[in-house]
């Protein structure tokens, strides 16, 4: 199997036309491999979040290719490309966006019912969200509604959200963002055993000592990838997840 999860070439991003067309992405090439955890990084208007979009699949490039675990997604119409995330993709957001009248089951279940691709039975169903939520150690609160949960249990659940479809690929926003800091340690030491058990992570950071936890820290500024690092050691802009030049 090829173990690129992600390859991005020359990707850009124009929003506009004319005099008042803006380049947020300008020719940004990057390679995910699979296990990775990767911490992206960028002040605003770095062109972070458009990457992250596309990565995501929740928008196209203006050009470049994109291909993610083996489907190059780059011409993709829109209901083929929440076709593909939903299928590839699990996301963690920095405001939960859990659904307040559901239990936490229900909440880690939603993902199954939209998948045209699940024929899963409710009771399977269940069994599958009971065992995200004991991944994340929150078993014993499967029946608590949101507003019954802490922010870092909230963020749990999210989490075992995101695993529900067994995803390629785990999207992070800001997952530390509204928590404090006792909360985000425990949900990026999380974050770290899911990788370590192989799930592969990219997450969108501001803060380097949440950067820290990441095998790998990306950085990006003015629509291109500035610097790339793996273990403290400073990477060329062109390194490929394991070597480098």
């Amino acid at each position: 199997m090829n173990d690129l999860l992600i390859e991005a070439v020359d990707l850009t991003k124009v929003y506009g036309s004319g005099d008042a067309a803006v380049s947020a992405l300008r020719g940004l090439s990057l390679v995910v491999r699979r296990g990775e955890f990767v911490a992206v990084m960028g002040p605003s208007g770095s062109g972070k979040s458009t990457l992250m979009n596309i990565i995501g699949c929740m928008d196209r490039a203006t050009s470049g290719r994109y291909v993610l675990n083996g489907q190059d997604v780059s011409t993709l119409n829109k209901s083929q490309l929440a076709a593909v995330r939903n299928r590839e993709i699990g996301f963690v957001f920095q405001s939960y966006n859990l659904l307040p009248r559901f239990t936490a089951l229900k909440n880690v279940m939603m993902p199954l019912l939209y998948s045209r691709e699940n024929h899963s039975t409710e009771q399977e169903r269940e069994r599958r969200a009971l065992a995200a939520l004991e991944a994340v150690g929150l078993r014993d609160r499967a029946h608590h509604r949101p507003n019954q949960l802490s922010g870092g249990q909230q963020q749990r659940v999210a989490i075992a959200r995101a695993l529900i479809n067994q995803p390629s690929l785990i999207l992070a926003d800001e997952p530390t963002g509204n928590l404090d800091t006792k909360s985000g340690q425990e949900i990026m030491h999380i974050l770290q055993d899911l990788n370590r058990k192989g799930a592969t992570i990219l997450m969108v950071t501001h803060e380097a000592g949440i950067a820290a936890h990441a095998r790998r820290a990306l950085h990006v500024r003015d629509g291109v990838i500035e610097w790339d690092r793996l273990n403290g050691a400073r990477m060329e802009p062109g390194w490929e997840g394991g070597q480098e030049r």
